[in-house]
């Protein structure tokens, strides 16, 4: 009992540093972080270091955007779905790997492309592709249809990928009059395709999955991380 103040002591310092290390420090670093504009402008005021201080420049949209509507509520399609387990959203810098040169990003990642996200999803395994910028590798409507075909099943966009079918997320249902516009476009003699008088149509949920999908772009550049051409 005569050791419990140093005890208690020891358990004291020991949480203040770790709070201090991994919360204080983090948060002194990017918590002032906010949207910003691609470029920046020079103002006659001067920092600390003698150099312009540069500001937003006006009418220009800001970044990064929040999504919002139907890819927003896929957002939570995602989380529940598992994605995350098997993909990551965060591009390396070309000295830590070859995400950039795979043309998953134009660009790195870094930390304010997350502050309008209330949870993260870095992920922590790539058993799947990077798909921080999915949505500027499949855009318009050809990425639509790809990623539902992806979707109901991988095979038969990408012979061999490792990723689980989730078929359940669409409805097969027989044709009445003439084919629902939503319907999925199948390859030629697909052997996944429904039978003849059959169609395969996303139900809201696959809908709001794939707009997510394709809401997440690094098209932009920041200041800390420019596109370079």
């Amino acid at each position: 009992m005569k050791n419990l103040p140093l005890l208690f002591c020891g358990i004291f310092f020991a949480l203040a540093f770790s709070f201090t290390g991994l919360i204080l420090t983090s948060h002194i670093q990017i918590g002032s972080l906010t949207q910003t504009t691609e470029t920046l402008e020079a103002t006659d005021d001067l920092d600390e270091n003698g150099m312009p201080v540069m500001v937003m420049a006006e009418g220009e949209p800001l970044y990064p955007a929040m999504p919002v509507g139907l890819a927003q509520q896929g957002k939570e399609i995602y989380i529940s779905m598992g994605c995350i387990y098997c993909h990551s959203q965060q591009v390396r810098r070309n000295e830590f790997g070859a995400d950039i040169e795979r043309g998953w990003g134009p660009r790195q990642t870094v930390a304010r492309d997350y502050i309008l996200q209330e949870r993260v999803l870095l992920g922590t395994m790539r058993t799947g592709p990077d798909l921080a910028h999915l949505g500027g590798r499949y855009a318009g409507d050809a990425g639509r249809d790809w990623n539902h075909l992806h979707l109901y099943n991988p095979q038969i966009v990408s012979k061999g990928s490792t990723m689980p079918p989730f078929a359940f997320l669409y409805d097969v249902r027989q044709i009445a009059g003439k084919p629902s516009e939503e319907a999925l476009t199948f390859p030629p003699d697909s052997e996944y395709a429904p039978e003849t008088g059959y169609e395969v149509v996303p139900t809201r949920r696959a809908k709001a999955l794939v707009e997510y999908l394709l809401s997440l772009k690094i098209n932009y550049s920041l200041p800390e991380a420019p596109i370079l051409e």
